[in-house]
């Protein structure tokens, strides 16, 4: 496991927090459904999740990859209420050999998950609401520079998720911008599936193509958090 210092959670505090992100739980958004879907695509894992972290249950309302069921868990099985609690990304690159002790591993076990790295989504005033996590059902290594990068998305996506909060309260303000910055994920999406059939014609390994590929799909990670976090500053009051 990978990541930085334990922080001290003020739970009532956190879940007040909370509250107003809650209604994600249940609404259709194309652009966060583009958005986790986007995460996964980037690391090259099947399951990309923005996870909100209640009292006693866990949801997965804004998933790609998972069964539609499996909306909500138990706090106490998942993964991302440990990966909340730190303020680096949390990685787990083999579960099976190195399971995490703090959490019941139930859930774990049924879903046959090897691995796991999730970024804790903080509010302004630093309070950890949820999770933006990728998986895998097999063991993978995960770099020190994936770990860096699946922070800095998670830090774009809660910049997302203030900025819908905003144009909720007030529909008829910019709803070009959210168009276009749907617009702009689901281009993403199409070159990294572009990257990956390209990919999977090469043998594994550290061919002069593999690496190629590699290095553009790190590219695409780069211009996707440079370019929404451009057009979120734009809209800064």
């Amino acid at each position: 496991m990978e990541s930085s210092t334990l922080l001290p959670l003020p739970e009532s505090l956190r879940l007040e927090a909370l509250r107003p992100y809650q209604l994600f739980n249940t609404m259709h958004d194309e652009t966060f459904a583009e958005l986790v879907r986007l995460a996964a695509k980037l690391f090259n894992v099947p399951v990309g999740i923005i996870a909100f972290v209640e009292e006693e249950e866990v949801r997965f309302g804004l998933n790609y990859g998972l069964d539609a069921a499996l909306d909500r868990v138990n706090r106490g099985e998942t993964l991302c209420s440990v990966a909340m609690l730190h303020d680096g990304t949390s990685v787990f690159e083999n579960l099976r050999e190195q399971p995490c002790d703090l959490i019941n591993p139930a859930l774990v076990q049924r879903l046959n998950l090897g691995f796991y790295a999730g970024s804790a989504l903080r509010t302004k005033e630093g309070y950890s609401i949820g999770v933006l996590c990728v998986i895998d059902y097999k063991p993978r290594s995960f770099s020190p520079e994936e770990a860096t990068l699946l922070e800095r998305l998670a830090g774009v996506v809660m910049s997302l998720l203030d900025l819908r909060l905003r144009l909720l309260q007030q529909p008829a303000w910019n709803q070009q911008l959210w168009t276009d910055i749907y617009a702009r994920i689901e281009a993403s999406v199409g070159r990294l599936e572009t990257l990956a059939a390209l990919a999977a014609w090469e043998e594994p390994g550290e061919t002069e193509a593999a690496l190629a590929y590699r290095a553009s799909t790190q590219d695409e990670i780069l211009r996707v958090i440079a370019v929404l976090s451009e057009q979120i500053r734009k809209q800064q009051p």
